[in-house]
């Protein structure tokens, strides 16, 4: 295993120097990261959760000591309002989520296979396929640390079009993780490429990786890593991190990596774990850490979601005790 401390965004038009300054300037605040996209209600057999990669990522960020929030658009419906019901029982700021009054909340259906993987049936037509533009979001702009962002939510030209806004518009510290969240047919060659040349990090799963793969018509010959060292060197991107479920993850810079193991729990679900490690990895990344303790930090949050029904399960004592909450 290699590792050693990432660097900050290449694509802020900053010299490396004083990004590494900054972050250690940071270390000891409240980093201010946002989920933009998809907030709906993940639909199960015998419940409903509440979902979508952007929401769930800031409920970590957030149960991780930080400011998580989270850009989205719900209806005005009761799913909507217990969205919100939801959301502020778990004090997390509701302010920047919008209220259509055409489009419906957001729903998926979540069907478990025989060894606990999800599949999404997740409905067209609803209220965060139209995220606008607000003078909400564009006073967010200036003091964001970190925003995540994904392929899915951009299957509608509407939210697409304010994603990509907020991208070129947030202030050039920032730092843009792609979580890539490929979804039945609900992405394109466009939007992947698009998505790329904006993002600082990508974070991906093993199979969307294949995707990308045969996608850019890569040498199938590739490693793993080599497919991620491709990545990086054609969208200069400062971190990959491909998570591979019970195999933990590998995380990479343009000159280093380090494989982590997930860490043993029984898996209730999968749902949301990648969301997990994509929140726990940023908030480590923000305070610059290395590689290791990245993905170590990752991996252990990640692996215990899977132990939970849910994309945002309560962090009990045990879990704030190995996350040094």
């Amino acid at each position: 295993m290699n590792s050693s401390s990432p660097k900050r965004s290449s694509k802020s038009g900053m010299p490396a120097g004083s990004l590494i300054h900054i972050v250690e300037k940071k270390v000891e605040k409240k980093f201010v990261v946002a989920g933009i996209g998809e907030l709906l209600w993940d639909i199960f057999k015998n419940e409903k959760k509440l979902g979508g990669a952007p929401a769930n990522f800031a409920y970590h960020v957030s149960a991780l000591g930080h400011n998580g929030i989270i850009i989205s658009r719900i209806g005005n419906d009761e799913l909507g309002r217990e969205v919100i019901d939801f959301l502020e029982k778990l004090n997390l700021d509701t302010g920047l989520i919008q209220v259509d009054n055409q489009m419906p909340t957001g729903i998926v259906v979540v069907e478990m296979d025989e060894n606990n993987q999800p599949d999404y049936i997740i409905k067209e037509e609803v209220a965060w396929d139209f995220l606008e533009w607000s003078e909400k979001i564009n006073d967010l702009l200036a003091s964001v640390d970190a925003v995540c962002f994904g392929t899915l939510a951009q299957r509608n030209g509407a939210a697409r079009k304010t994603i990509l806004k907020f991208l070129k518009m947030v202030n050039n510290r920032a730092v843009k993780i792609l979580d890539i969240n490929l979804r039945q047919s609900f992405y394109s060659g466009q939007i992947i490429e698009e998505s790329l040349k904006s993002a600082d990090i990508l974070k991906l799963n093993t199979g969307e990786l294949e995707v990308l793969s045969s996608l850019f018509q890569i040498n199938p010959k590739y490693s793993e890593k080599d497919l991620c060292r491709f990545l990086i060197d054609r969208y200069s991107l400062n971190l990959i991190c491909l998570t591979k479920g019970e195999e933990g993850s590998l995380i990479l810079n343009d000159n280093s990596y380090c494989e982590s193991p997930a860490f043993p729990y029984e898996v209730v679900d999968r749902v949301g774990a990648g969301d997990a490690f994509t929140a726990a990895m940023i908030i480590q990344y923000l305070k610059g850490s290395t590689l290791a303790e990245i993905s170590e930090y990752a991996n252990r949050l990640a692996s215990w979601v899977t132990s939970n029904k849910g994309g945002t399960p309560v962090y009990d004592s045990a879990i704030k005790k190995i996350m040094n909450l």
